[in-house]
């Protein structure tokens, strides 16, 4: 079964928000839970962002052992290594992800495909780099994530990676499709990670969209920047704050008249308070539902 296919037994989620390994206990963060008790709608999932060496924090647990649902986000895995020993896909790392999987059940799985770490896995070495935007990168990426799909029998969303500088001789949104086709799979866009490559490289907001299969688009995330110079260079700090960017929100905007597929938004609010959130995530049901989106 193609994904197309496929992609009409996933579950509709909704808008949902993000969390990870101690994120709600830091000072000033998001309350996930006061967020669903007040605006129960606004929190419909909750998106785990998972080392599998960490697994799940308490509040992670709790949110489970409550049965709402979750996707699992992964922060430790580079998609483009060879399956099998000496690698990121190897069988110790899938069991325990499978036994992580297992307990919070999530709707699919998803992650940034880029670097989440230089060399063997180490948590000293954890970052977070751009994959190299050419067509045999995408086609290791491809095979990664075609490999975990049936490895744990989850649907597995490539996610559009953050950026300050990129290399390669693809668009990334061109990049992106050509993963998405390889793999046969859906996508995770980031729209705040988008707006920061084509702030980067020079380009407007939408360039790339046009040609782009937003049908692969299963779900988005949207985050808060800010733009900084740093010694004359002008990049975009991806600080998941609340002032979301202009260029954010018309790539959402695009993306919202065409993705007919997509199940959820998030929005990545996780370092803020939960009485300051709610202008973004009005702003995301008003921009869904207005293009389309039932929610």
């Amino acid at each position: 079964m193609d994904f197309l296919q496929r992609v009409q037994d996933l579950p509709l989620l909704g808008i949902g928000v993000s969390t990870e390994y101690g994120a709600a206990r830091a000072e000033g963060a998001l309350d996930v839970f006061a967020l669903a008790e007040r605006r129960p709608d606004d929190a419909a999932f909750l998106e785990l962002g998972v080392e599998v060496a960490k697994g799940f924090d308490d509040d992670a647990r709790r949110w489970i052992a409550s049965g709402r649902p979750t996707t699992y986000h992964f922060l430790d895995v580079n998609l483009d290594d060879a399956p099998g020993p000496g690698g990121d896909l190897d069988d110790a790392w899938l069991a325990g992800l499978r036994e992580l999987v297992a307990m919070a059940k999530p709707a699919w799985l998803c992650g940034d495909a880029g670097l989440w770490h230089f060399g063997v896995r180490d948590r000293a070495h954890m970052l977070l780099l751009p994959p190299i935007l050419t067509e045999e990168s995408a086609r290791d990426i491809a095979r990664g994530v075609a490999f975990l799909r049936e490895a744990t029998g989850h649907e597995v969303l490539p996610e559009t990676p953050p950026g300050t500088a990129f290399v390669g001789d693809l668009h990334l949104l061109e990049y992106f499709a050509r993963v998405a086709e390889a793999a046969d799979t859906g996508l995770l866009l980031d729209v705040a990670h988008i707006a920061m490559y084509q702030h980067v490289t020079g380009r407007s907001p939408l360039d790339g969209l046009d040609a782009f299969p937003m049908e692969r688009v299963v779900e988005v995330h949207v985050a808060g920047g800010v733009v900084r110079d740093v010694d004359g260079f002008s990049v975009v700090d991806d600080t998941h704050g609340t002032e979301v960017l202009p260029g954010t929100w018309a790539i959402f905007e695009a993306v919202c008249a065409r993705a007919k597929n997509l199940k959820a938004v998030v929005f990545e609010c996780e370092r803020n308070r939960t009485d300051t959130v709610g202008i973004g995530l009005d702003r995301i049901r008003d921009t869904w539902r207005r293009n389309g989106g039932a929610v």
